[in-house]
């Protein structure tokens, strides 16, 4: 997807945003009681999305360990706008935002028929060496290299 975009400078320039969208029909096991989706579903849905994300620079979970990283979630937050029902079909962005220190993905859940927004969240995560087991307070420059060449392609 390319879009333009205002940098830092205040100037329009032309590159890609990494970002993935995935449809997602809520099943009978993500419902409460009530019939909606239990809050902590709401997480394998950004999951799903920010995998299809990953997966357009080449850096699924599996090539995250195998490049000797691992990056676990260190932060979280969700607004819960509208509740979805079972058996409801909704489309999640997911987009990246931040990935130089650490990985910022933003989220939206939209009603996939209407439109209507009825989520926002995003989750942070951080590199930590596999061999090391130490945090990271740069990101990799396997990811950096991947999410770059991905915004100038």
């Amino acid at each position: 997807m390319s879009n333009s975009v205002v940098n830092a400078e205040g100037a329009e320039g032309n590159t890609h945003v990494l970002s993935a969208e995935v449809l997602i029909t809520t099943a009978f096991q993500d419902a409460d009681p009530m019939g909606v989706v239990y809050h902590g579903n709401y997480f394998r849905f950004f999951e799903k999305a920010r995998h299809e994300m990953l997966e357009k620079i080449g850096y699924s979970y599996r090539d995250m360990m195998a490049s000797g990283y691992v990056w676990p979630i260190i932060d979280t937050r969700v607004k819960y706008v509208k509740s979805i029902p079972y058996d409801h079909t909704i489309r999640v962005v997911a987009t990246l935002t931040e990935w130089e220190n650490r990985m910022r993905v933003d989220y939206v859940i939209y009603d996939a028929d209407s439109g209507v927004r009825m989520t926002k969240a995003h989750t942070m995560q951080v590199a930590v060496s596999i061999e090391t087991e130490e945090m990271c307070f740069v990101s990799p420059r396997i990811f950096t290299d991947k999410v770059e060449a991905y915004q100038h392609g």
